[in-house]
């Protein structure tokens, strides 16, 4: 069982090791030029040593054998000899600069261009994901995907794959030469590769699990960091530091300690391998050193040019030299740090997979709520149906009528650490039974009608929102917009007829003004100016030093919630919208701004079509229509004074917010005041 893991193991590391390789084919050329560098510098790398046997052999202490063959061509005076040899030595290190010069800057531009490229790719993807998808998955883990996880894919193109050719045909190159020379010392020298292959495969099962701990605490270090640094605020105000500084030291202290075991295998492995290495160095010293001394004789390869046969390769008797144990040495001392390097891309190899999986499994994540094949737009002034509406967080089979699964995205399944999430209005944990928000909605907003949406926290009137601008879908019944489902419209051009201010308003990093205009270039200096006039913003603009161009930092921090909530306003008039949704537009202003804001609303309804969710009542009184919302269902609908002199839901709702006020309508008990509760557990 083990074994077939192991295989299946393989398998899938070769899958995400050739679709990353598909990364780099617009670079190819790129690519090739640092392969083909890497493979000269090999060479001129190996060439070295041979160079230093070549002078001691021909001219320092002579052998026979070395006045013919391939270096014939040398000059027969020592001093002349020597001076073509270091020519030939300096000549391969201007080489080794230039190859490994053009090496680097091709693999690390590409590494970068990759980079560019995945985190394009990943970006993209998250602006087309659905809201639930957020909803599932923390943003400091996202945030973890785009940088830290693509930081290890550039460490692999760039110090991995192609750098591994480089110890390859090293390898290589070394252990032919050595074979050549004198295959006996050459046997000698391999003896202790059986001790750093154990060696080595411990220190990898090592440093691979120390690297995937490592992966999984900076993920939640990011994830934590993410969600207090949002919530300092709360955390100051119910003293919370000390606790979440204790929660942070013991997910910071797993990072630590992962760190600390890759260290020991590092500090025991490297000093090992330069252990083996020296016993091998040691043992060619003393071998070599007796068969030079002895003059014995041994077999080598010889390498002869000639106009016939160009190149010829044929064995020779030749006595051990001195030339031979010093090349012996330098070879077995550059043989072992390849080795070594193997050991270090492998860990790379295994970081770079391990991000490159979750990588993918984000990327590959199906984006559930996508325009339709073939769109239809619908033409007409903004009527909007909803037909038997049923919705649920959690997706429906036909056949039961409950919310089957989870609903649960993969990448929240692999989470480290991961926790149930609360979904909003139903307030349940991911794994619970399954409830329905909206049961039956039914209900139209005429062209130009301005409807009010109230009720109950939980009630289900955000939850409207989201389903008409398509950030779920519904599991029964359908919303159109003038006659066409909303699911055959093309998402831009759908959520393009709205403006919406919600709640709670979210500003971007940049300025007042273009925190209005949002990058939408048709939006003129002049639009935005009047946008802010007719939302009374004007005033509070023109006390800033800088007007429009007043700097806003992250999150709006240095405005206040109203000011940020006139700022939306703002940007939802600059837009021009056929339809307003307002989501408890009026909730964070206080009573004056109030006043203001809803002439401004005049302004802003007049000739559209509005829907608006409100708490406040004043908000609503003068709607053309009050739908009342009740534990997902539509219980009640018509005008302020009609739904009063119903004397059900909205009256009571009406009577919790004007108790102390004169209510101009009789205060005789209600039929209705038994199934109404003022509490706000539905």
């Amino acid at each position: 069982m083990a074994q077939e893991e192991e295989v299946l193991g393989k398998a899938y590391d070769s899958r995400l090791m050739r679709r990353l390789l598909t990364y780099l084919r617009p670079y190819r050329w790129q690519v090739t030029i640092a392969i083909v560098s890497i493979i000269l510098k090999s060479f001129c790398d190996v060439l070295g040593p041979y160079l230093v046997k070549v002078a001691v052999d021909r001219y320092l202490a002579p052998v026979q054998s070395m006045s013919s063959g391939l270096w014939s061509w040398l000059s027969p005076h020592p001093l002349h000899g020597i001076a073509q040899i270091s020519a030939i030595y300096f000549s391969l290190l201007v080489l080794t600069f230039v190859f490994e010069f053009l090496q680097t800057y091709f693999m690390q531009w590409t590494g970068q261009k990759v980079m560019f490229d995945l985190r394009s790719q990943i970006f993209r993807h998250l602006q087309r994901m659905h809201v639930a998808f957020y909803d599932k998955n923390p943003v400091g883990r996202l945030v973890t995907r785009v940088t830290t996880d693509v930081d290890a894919l550039n460490e692999m193109f760039t110090s991995g794959v192609v750098s591994i050719f480089e110890d390859l045909f090293v390898l290589v190159g070394i252990l032919g030469i050595m074979l050549c020379m004198n295959w006996k010392l050459a046997l000698i020298t391999f003896a202790v590769l059986p001790f750093i292959v154990v060696a080595t495969k411990i220190f990898r099962d090592k440093v691979r699990d120390s690297y995937r701990r490592i992966r999984i605490a900076i993920a939640r270090i990011n994830s934590y960091l993410q969600e207090h640094v949002s919530g300092m605020v709360v955390l100051q105000l119910f003293n919370r530091e000390r606790k979440a500084y204790q929660r942070f030291s013991e997910i910071n202290r797993s990072h630590m300690d992962a760190y600390k075991d890759a260290i020991l295998a590092y500090s025991l492995y490297y000093p090992a391998v330069d252990f083996f290495s020296a016993i091998a160095i040691a043992c060619v010293i003393w071998f070599g050193g007796q068969d030079v001394m002895r003059g014995i004789v041994a077999s080598s390869v010889s390498i002869e040019f000639s106009h016939q046969t160009l190149v010829s390769f044929h064995l020779a008797a030749t006595a051990a030299s001195l030339g031979v144990l010093i090349a012996f040495t330098q070879y077995a001392q550059r043989f072992f740090r390849p080795i070594m390097d193997f050991s270090e891309k492998y860990n790379i190899l295994q970081s770079a997979m391990a991000a490159s999986e979750r990588i993918f499994k984000l990327v590959d994540t199906p984006v559930d709520i996508v325009s339709a094949a073939v769109t239809r737009k619908p033409e007409g002034p903004g009527r909007i149906e909803f037909d038997h509406v049923w919705f649920a967080y959690r997706d429906v089979p036909a056949e039961s009528g409950d919310a089957s699964g989870s609903g649960r995205d993969p990448l929240d399944r692999t989470a480290e650490g991961g926790r149930p999430h609360m979904d909003r209005d139903t307030q349940v944990g991911v794994g619970a039974a399954p409830d329905w928000v909206l049961r039956d909605v039914t209900f139209a907003i005429e062209p130009g009608e301005t409807v009010a949406v109230v009720g109950h926290t939980g009630a289900g009137k955000t939850t409207l929102i989201s389903l008409l601008l398509r950030f779920y879908d519904v599991q029964k019944g359908a919303i159109r917009i003038d006659g066409v489902d909303v699911k055959e419209m093309d998402l831009a051009d759908l959520r393009r007829r709205f403006g919406v201010v919600l709640q709670d308003p979210f500003l971007f990093t940049g300025t007042i003004g273009g925190n209005i205009r949002l990058g939408t270039e048709r939006i003129q200096d002049a639009h935005v100016a009047k946008a802010a006039e007719d939302v009374n913003l004007g005033d509070f603009v023109r006390a800033m030093p800088k007007g429009f161009d007043e700097e806003v930092r992250e999150r709006g921090s240095t405005l206040s919630t109203g000011q940020k909530q006139l700022i939306s306003f703002a940007r939802a008039l600059a837009h021009e919208p056929k339809i307003l949704i307002l989501d408890e537009a009026t909730s964070s202003v206080d009573t004056e701004t109030e006043f203001k804001v809803r002439d401004a609303l005049d302004r802003m309804v007049e000739g559209r079509t509005s829907l608006i969710i409100a708490h406040r009542l004043s908000t609503v009184q003068r709607a053309d229509k009050i739908i009342v919302m009740h534990k997902g269902q539509v219980r009640e609908m018509g005008t302020h004074q009609e739904l009063l002199a119903q004397r059900r839901i909205y009256f009571k709702l009406y009577q919790l917010q004007y108790k102390d006020q004169e209510v101009n309508v009789a205060r005789a008990p209600s039929p209705a005041n038994s199934e109404v509760s003022a509490s706000a557990d539905d």
